[in-house]
Order: C-alpha cells, then sequence, then structure tokens
C-alpha cells in the first residue's frame, strides 16, 4: 500500500477526443505542500479536481490516504478533503455568518465557531452582510474560514491568492501551514509562480497537460 496522502500514476484526462491531461505522476507526502503552476488552460484546474475526485482519471491511476480510490469509499474521503476553488462556494442569499453556521450544522464537527472564525479572518465586523453583496475578498476569506473551521487533511486551493490584499494572503499561507504541521497535506494551484515560491518549496509546472 502506498503510505503517500496522494500518489497520480500515469494519469491522464480526456474530454471526447481531446487530451487536457497526459501522463501526469505526482506524490505528496504527509506533511508536504506542493505548488502546481503554468499558463491559464494548461490543466492546472482540471488536475485539482482528479485529486479532489470530482474527475475520475481516463487514463492512470489515483491514490487518496494511502489506498486506492473506490467509489463506495468517495463519500469518506471527500469527508478529509477541503477545496476551494476559483469561486467560493457561498450562498449568496445568506449573510457570511449564516453561511458558516450551515458548515457547522452540516459537519457537526469543527474546531472553530463560525464567529470565532470570521474574527480570525478580520471579518467580524461583516457577519451580517449577504455573500452577494459582499468583496469578491470578503467571499475568499469566508470560503477560507470554512477550511479553518474543519480542518480537513488535504487542502486543495485554486488561485487562493488571487485578489487578496497581503494580510490575506498570510491567512492563506497559515493554513497550508498548520495543516501540514499536523501531519496533512496541501495543493496550491497559482498562474503566478512567485505566489507559490513565497511560501512553497516544492512547485511543478503544467504546460498543454503534461507536467515539465
Amino acid at each position: 500500500m502506498n503510505s503517500a496522502l496522494v500518489s497520480l500514476r500515469g494519469v491522464g484526462i480526456r474530454f471526447g477526443p481531446t487530451p487536457v491531461l497526459t501522463g501526469i505522476d505526482i506524490d505528496l507526502a504527509h506533511g508536504e505542500a506542493i505548488g502546481i503552476t503554468g499558463p491559464n488552460g494548461a490543466g492546472k484546474s482540471t488536475l485539482l479536481n482528479v485529486i479532489s475526485t470530482l474527475l475520475t482519471p481516463t487514463e492512470g491511476s489515483l491514490a487518496l490516504f494511502g489506498g486506492p480510490v473506490r467509489r463506495r469509499d468517495l463519500p469518506q474521503v471527500r469527508k478529509r478533503i477541503g477545496m476551494s476553488g476559483h469561486e467560493p462556494g457561498l450562498y449568496p442569499e445568506l449573510t457570511l455568518l449564516e453561511n458558516l453556521v450551515l458548515v457547522e450544522r452540516l459537519t457537526g464537527d469543527v474546531h472553530i465557531s463560525a464567529m470565532q472564525v470570521l474574527e480570525v479572518v478580520g471579518l467580524a465586523g461583516a457577519a451580517d452582510r449577504r455573500a452577494s453583496e459582499a468583496s469578491a475578498g470578503m467571499q475568499r476569506r469566508t470560503d477560507l474560514a470554512r477550511l479553518i473551521m474543519t480542518r480537513p487533511e488535504l487542502i486543495l486551493l485554486d488561485e487562493a491568492h488571487a485578489g487578496l490584499d497581503s494580510s490575506a494572503r498570510d491567512i492563506v499561507d497559515r493554513l497550508i501551514h498548520r495543516t501540514c504541521d499536523a501531519g496533512g497535506g496541501a495543493v496550491v494551484v497559482s498562474h503566478d509562480r512567485s505566489v507559490l515560491e513565497r511560501s512553497l518549496e516544492s512547485i511543478v509546472e503544467v504546460r498543454a497537460g503534461e507536467l515539465s
């Protein structure tokens, strides 16, 4: 059994006849964070969706938490993964606080309350603002707050630093480091390599669907 947190071997994705990813090999150890960079359209987000189990590889294999990903295990596997995508996953009609209270109710297992985590991300004063009326930066901070609350073993961040000020970027970096220090891991996607170099030692580049 592979002891890696994440292991991809020869992973490929095709949408119809079009190859999007080809021959991807990646290992992520416990306590490690890896950055994935490359130009827009290179396949970075698709790769993250494979790791999150939202996409099934057309070829090759994916193992998570030391074992193969089987359909019957998906609910339990996904509980151990936290993902922040291009668009924050908030309900627009709910306030920022209500969005996080909903996380509390759905998971039943959080490490910090919704109001406390809003203070951590600097949004205590905006708790009653509807998500639809919040700035993009506020929405991103709230989405990060969700991961701080639930403390998943594996965090997957897609352009999580984009559009954030320096204090919010520090929140992202602390989340990555805390997850790794607890024995988990992180996969961080950014088209801006300099953003990744600021806090990560291991960086790979995707070009035209292949690691380069």
